[in-house]
Protein backbone atom coordinates (compact mmCIF):
# COMPACT_ATOMS: atom_id res chain seq x y z
CA UNK A 1 0.00 0.00 0.00
CA UNK A 2 1.36 3.43 -0.96
CA UNK A 3 0.71 6.05 1.68
CA UNK A 4 0.33 9.66 0.67
CA UNK A 5 3.03 12.11 1.63
CA UNK A 6 2.14 15.38 3.29
CA UNK A 7 3.05 18.99 2.59
CA UNK A 8 2.08 20.79 5.76
CA UNK A 9 -1.10 19.00 6.82
CA UNK A 10 -2.32 18.36 3.26
CA UNK A 11 -1.91 14.85 1.83
CA UNK A 12 -0.16 14.66 -1.55
CA UNK A 13 -0.46 11.60 -3.77
CA UNK A 14 2.73 10.21 -5.33
CA UNK A 15 3.57 11.80 -8.68
CA UNK A 16 3.65 9.38 -11.63
CA UNK A 17 6.98 10.85 -12.76
CA UNK A 18 8.75 9.87 -9.54
CA UNK A 19 10.51 6.62 -8.71
CA UNK A 20 11.83 5.29 -5.40
CA UNK A 21 13.71 2.11 -4.54
CA UNK A 22 15.63 0.34 -1.79
CA UNK A 23 17.63 -2.58 -3.17
CA UNK A 24 20.43 -5.06 -2.56
CA UNK A 25 21.31 -4.87 -6.27
CA UNK A 26 23.92 -2.44 -7.60
CA UNK A 27 22.50 0.95 -8.57
CA UNK A 28 22.57 2.13 -12.17
CA UNK A 29 23.38 5.71 -13.13
CA UNK A 30 21.94 5.03 -16.57
CA UNK A 31 18.63 3.73 -15.17
CA UNK A 32 18.21 6.66 -12.76
CA UNK A 33 19.03 9.16 -15.51
CA UNK A 34 16.48 7.57 -17.85
CA UNK A 35 13.81 7.64 -15.12
CA UNK A 36 14.39 11.40 -14.69
CA UNK A 37 14.53 12.14 -18.42
CA UNK A 38 11.74 14.21 -19.95
CA UNK A 39 11.44 16.43 -23.02
CA UNK A 40 10.43 19.33 -20.70
CA UNK A 41 13.79 19.15 -18.88
CA UNK A 42 16.52 21.67 -19.42
CA UNK A 43 18.56 19.85 -16.77
CA UNK A 44 18.85 16.56 -14.96
CA UNK A 45 21.02 16.73 -11.86
CA UNK A 46 22.26 13.40 -10.51
CA UNK A 47 23.91 12.94 -7.12
CA UNK A 48 25.84 9.72 -6.63
CA UNK A 49 26.91 8.80 -3.09
CA UNK A 50 29.78 6.32 -2.99
CA UNK A 51 31.60 4.18 -0.45
CA UNK A 52 34.95 5.82 0.23
CA UNK A 53 38.07 4.24 1.68
CA UNK A 54 38.26 6.24 4.92
CA UNK A 55 36.33 8.17 7.52
CA UNK A 56 38.21 10.88 9.39
CA UNK A 57 41.49 9.35 8.19
CA UNK A 58 40.63 5.85 9.48
CA UNK A 59 40.80 3.15 6.78
CA UNK A 60 37.42 1.65 5.80
CA UNK A 61 37.21 -1.79 4.17
CA UNK A 62 33.48 -1.71 3.33
CA UNK A 63 30.12 -0.42 4.50
CA UNK A 64 26.96 -2.27 5.36
CA UNK A 65 23.59 -0.51 5.06
CA UNK A 66 20.35 -1.47 6.79
CA UNK A 67 17.03 0.30 6.57
CA UNK A 68 13.46 0.14 7.71
CA UNK A 69 12.32 -0.05 4.09
CA UNK A 70 8.59 0.87 4.30
CA UNK A 71 9.37 3.98 6.32
CA UNK A 72 12.42 4.89 4.18
CA UNK A 73 10.29 4.74 1.02
CA UNK A 74 7.69 6.93 2.73
CA UNK A 75 10.44 9.43 3.56
CA UNK A 76 11.51 9.37 -0.11
CA UNK A 77 7.89 10.12 -1.16
CA UNK A 78 7.74 12.93 1.41
CA UNK A 79 10.97 14.42 0.06
CA UNK A 80 9.57 14.36 -3.48
CA UNK A 81 6.33 16.01 -2.33
CA UNK A 82 8.28 18.77 -0.57
CA UNK A 83 10.45 19.25 -3.66
CA UNK A 84 7.38 19.59 -5.87
CA UNK A 85 5.86 22.08 -3.42
CA UNK A 86 9.03 24.22 -3.44
CA UNK A 87 10.16 23.80 -7.07
CA UNK A 88 6.90 23.45 -8.97
CA UNK A 89 8.49 22.89 -12.41
CA UNK A 90 10.26 19.66 -11.37
CA UNK A 91 9.33 16.87 -13.79
CA UNK A 92 10.85 13.84 -12.02
CA UNK A 93 12.34 12.93 -8.64
CA UNK A 94 14.22 9.63 -8.48
CA UNK A 95 15.70 8.29 -5.23
CA UNK A 96 17.37 4.87 -5.06
CA UNK A 97 19.35 3.57 -2.07
CA UNK A 98 21.32 0.38 -1.52
CA UNK A 99 21.13 -1.94 1.45
CA UNK A 100 23.55 -4.73 2.30
CA UNK A 101 27.34 -4.88 2.19
CA UNK A 102 29.05 -2.50 -0.26
CA UNK A 103 32.69 -2.41 -1.31
CA UNK A 104 34.85 0.68 -1.69
CA UNK A 105 33.79 2.59 -4.81
CA UNK A 106 30.27 1.15 -5.00
CA UNK A 107 27.33 3.53 -5.27
CA UNK A 108 25.19 3.63 -2.13
CA UNK A 109 22.62 6.24 -3.17
CA UNK A 110 21.47 7.88 -6.40
CA UNK A 111 19.23 10.89 -6.62
CA UNK A 112 18.13 12.44 -9.90
CA UNK A 113 15.96 15.51 -10.38
CA UNK A 114 14.67 16.61 -13.77
CA UNK A 115 13.58 20.19 -14.24
CA UNK A 116 13.34 22.84 -16.97
CA UNK A 117 16.02 24.95 -15.25
CA UNK A 118 19.39 23.88 -13.82
CA UNK A 119 19.35 26.09 -10.71
CA UNK A 120 16.13 24.49 -9.47
CA UNK A 121 17.37 21.01 -10.38
CA UNK A 122 20.59 21.54 -8.39
CA UNK A 123 18.74 23.01 -5.40
CA UNK A 124 16.13 20.24 -5.37
CA UNK A 125 18.77 17.51 -5.65
CA UNK A 126 20.76 18.96 -2.75
CA UNK A 127 17.56 19.26 -0.70
CA UNK A 128 16.79 15.60 -1.44
CA UNK A 129 20.12 14.21 -0.25
CA UNK A 130 20.33 16.48 2.78
CA UNK A 131 16.77 15.60 3.84
CA UNK A 132 17.27 11.88 3.15
CA UNK A 133 20.37 11.81 5.36
CA UNK A 134 18.51 13.59 8.13
CA UNK A 135 15.12 11.82 8.01
CA UNK A 136 15.37 8.36 6.43
CA UNK A 137 15.65 5.34 8.76
CA UNK A 138 18.87 4.09 7.17
CA UNK A 139 21.92 2.99 9.13
CA UNK A 140 25.41 2.14 8.02
CA UNK A 141 27.97 -0.11 9.63
CA UNK A 142 31.55 0.86 8.92
CA UNK A 143 33.98 -2.06 8.68
CA UNK A 144 37.44 -0.82 9.62
CA UNK A 145 40.78 -2.11 8.35
CA UNK A 146 41.70 -3.21 11.89
CA UNK A 147 38.73 -5.63 11.93
CA UNK A 148 36.49 -3.53 14.17
CA UNK A 149 33.10 -2.16 13.17
CA UNK A 150 30.80 0.67 14.21
CA UNK A 151 27.19 1.55 13.40
CA UNK A 152 26.37 5.08 12.32
CA UNK A 153 22.92 6.56 11.84
CA UNK A 154 22.93 8.38 8.51
CA UNK A 155 21.43 11.39 10.31
CA UNK A 156 24.57 11.52 12.47
CA UNK A 157 26.57 11.98 9.29
CA UNK A 158 24.95 15.36 8.74
CA UNK A 159 27.21 16.92 11.35
CA UNK A 160 30.30 15.04 10.13
CA UNK A 161 29.73 15.13 6.33
CA UNK A 162 29.91 11.30 6.08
Amino acid sequence: MVTAAFVGSKPVQPHPGDHFAMTFAPLSLDEVYKLADDSANGAIVVMSGMVRDNTDGKAVVCLEYQAYEPMALQVFRQIAAEIRHTWTDVTHVVIHHRVGKLAIGEISVLIAVGCPHRSEAFAACQYAIDTLKHNAPIWKKEHWEDGSTSWVSIAACEQNDC
